[in-house]
């Protein structure tokens, strides 16, 4: 890769294509419905629990990485799933950038400090029920993290350029309450990452780098 393609990746890249992702926008346009159209009025339903994740651009110089979780396997959802740090967003917080900060160092300890909001996502509503606010934001190493064991079994980083990459997304299918259900995949490593946080990473990519 040359020294231009690699730049292209940097966290102050990132940080120009995102600046106009400044939220809240408004409608359902993006969620687990894009692929599965025939599923739209079961996946955008009433009653949609809101929450919020953050998407950590790590700045690695000219390779930003993602930081990403793995959740345990104790939990009632998605359990041992790659997924973006965050959840429910509650009356204690202010606003989803809030939310996502919070549930960032309650899941693996990253301090708020560490982390530059710099915009947020549509909304992405997924087929569990979730109405998410994917939040954007640079962290600046070093940091150390401490992974809450009843949540996260592990943390890791994937490099931005990977996901960024639309050969590295496989769309597949499955059967699902009897009718087949897409939805992409990007596998790294040891690490299957799919589903909503898939989706998102390609919500991501679509907006700021197709």
């Amino acid at each position: 890769m040359d020294k231009l393609a690699a730049k292209l990746f940097s966290a102050e890249d990132f940080r120009i294509r995102a600046a106009r992702e400044t939220g809240p926008h408004h409608g359902s346009d993006y969620g687990d419905h894009r692929l599965n159209p025939d599923l739209r009025e079961m996946i955008l339903r009433d009653g949609l629990r809101d929450a919020a994740v953050l998407i950590p651009v790590v700045d690695r110089g000219e390779q930003a990485t993602v930081l990403l979780t793995k959740r345990t396997e104790k939990l009632r959802s998605h359990s041992g799933q790659v997924a973006f740090p965050g959840g429910r967003i509650e009356p204690v917080d202010a606003s989803a950038e809030d939310a996502a900060l919070r549930e960032t160092f309650e899941e693996v300890g990253l301090p708020t400090s560490a982390v530059e909001v710099i915009g947020r996502m549509p909304d992405y509503v997924a087929g569990s029920g979730y109405r998410i606010v994917p939040v954007l934001g640079i962290v600046t190493p070093p940091f150390d993290l401490v992974l809450n064991e009843h949540e996260v079994d592990a943390a890791f980083e994937v490099p931005l350029g990977f996901l960024m990459n639309a050969a590295n997304h496989n769309r597949e299918s499955r059967i699902w309450q009897d009718k087949q259900r897409f939805y992409y995949t990007m596998p790294y490593g040891e690490r299957f990452i799919w589903g909503v946080t898939a989706g998102i990473i390609r919500t991501l990519y679509e907006r700021l780098y197709a």
